[in-house]
């Protein structure tokens, strides 16, 4: 495979992920607004939504490998030999939307806004893990680790909110996106494994048919291709097509922002 191509299967899964995650969102929309009673704590929409989170995530770890794998071939050509540079850059410009998401939220939503989403988070993990993006088996115990201190950590709520980004959150904390370091860290570390034993130096280490001028995987890998803009975008949308449609009027809306 040549080095500026794409891996289809990652596009498509990615797409997937992203399709979810607007269908959970308009449930969430319909539910928040009060257009429907939705239980969005039950147990179906509880998975899902963990679900979609985790592919998504997930899908971040294998990415940065493939990333790392092509970007060190290409450095070696121009004489380069640090990439941090280039992560760094990347962490800070997708935490920085983050930023942008905290404000909008603030804004719109200030008893429910985003402290630390899954926008800060990505950003976050990608400087975090740079000194890991070369390793394979290390990635697999740190998954294990974070996913478990993560899962214990939740045990202790405490009395302040400085470390919110960690996993540490007080008993009454309200937010429509929270994925903090512990556990979520966990899920990329072991992305990082799987995309160290699939896709070793930027080749596919497993058969699998070539369906990428199928239809469906050529539309699924478009949305997989843009799901940052997706993500950034389709919340206005759903909610101005909610208004279009006569689902939503003005007046409840701008109940629920301002109550």
């Amino acid at each position: 495979m040549n080095i500026n191509d794409r891996f289809w299967e990652i596009d498509v899964f990615r797409g997937l992920a992203i399709l979810m995650m607007v269908i959970y969102h308009l449930l969430f929309d319909l539910a928040y607004f009060g257009v429907f009673q939705l239980d969005l704590q039950s147990t179906f929409l509880w998975i899902f939504a963990r679900t979609t989170a985790f592919i998504f995530i997930f899908l971040v770890g294998v990415s940065l490998t493939l990333s790392y794998s092509r970007a060190q071939n290409l450095f070696k050509n121009q004489g380069k030999t640090s990439l941090f540079s280039k992560y760094l850059q990347r962490g800070v410009k997708i935490f920085s939307l983050g930023l942008l998401i905290t404000l909008a939220t603030w804004l719109f939503i200030p008893q429910d806004f985003i402290v630390f989403g899954i926008l800060h988070f990505i950003g976050i993990a990608i400087i975090l893990q740079y000194p890991f993006l070369n390793k394979k088996y290390l990635n697999l115990v740190l998954g294990i680790v974070f996913i478990a201190l993560g899962f214990f950590i939740t045990q202790f709520p405490v009395n302040y909110p400085w470390l919110l980004w960690l996993g540490l959150k007080p008993s009454v904390f309200i937010t429509v996106d929270y994925f903090p370091l512990l556990p979520w860290l966990g899920v990329v570390s072991l992305g990082l494994f799987t995309g160290k034993i699939l896709y070793k130096n930027y080749k596919r280490r497993y058969h699998l048919p070539d369906l990428s001028k199928n239809f469906l995987t050529r539309g699924f890998s478009y949305i997989g291709r843009n799901s940052l803009l997706i993500y950034l975008i389709h919340q206005p949308i759903l909610i101005l097509a909610l208004y279009l449609l006569g689902v939503l009027d003005l007046g409840n809306l701008f109940y629920y922002l301002n109550p």
